[in-house]
């Protein structure tokens, strides 16, 4: 199973970015997936995930309200919409697959390879 990431790039305090991630090798629908974040100097976080038909969805406090994540299972493509961006969301950003849509980054088993987002005035 691959995992391929996009999306990132140098964005102003208050604009919006999608990433996108597809997954390839698999039956995509058969995996819980989640966007997770690194920022420099600091551990992996949990941002938000979505159940495997995408019925149920879960943030971050920090993210609750600005960041939606979808997917299309068509597609085999997983998303994150995030508006209001701060230079606190400055981070790879990660997508990841797994058994279940778990907060913890240890419960996925296939991660992309990031995508980085810089949040900058």
């Amino acid at each position: 199973v691959q995992l391929q990431a996009s999306g990132g790039g140098l964005v102003q305090p208050g604009d919006s970015l999608r990433l996108s991630c597809v997954v390839s090798g698999g039956t995509f629908s058969d995996f819980g997936m989640g966007w997770f974040r690194q920022a420099p100097g600091k551990s992996r976080e949990f941002v938000a995930v979505i159940s495997k038909k995408g019925f149920s969805t879960y943030y971050s406090d920090s993210v609750r309200g600005r960041f939606a994540i979808s997917r299309d299972n068509d597609k085999n493509t997983l998303y994150l919409q995030m508006n209001g961006l701060s230079p606190l969301d400055t981070a790879v950003y990660f997508c990841a697959a797994g058994p279940s849509a778990a907060t913890t980054d240890d419960r996925y088993d296939y991660w992309g390879q990031g995508t980085q987002v810089t949040v900058s005035s």
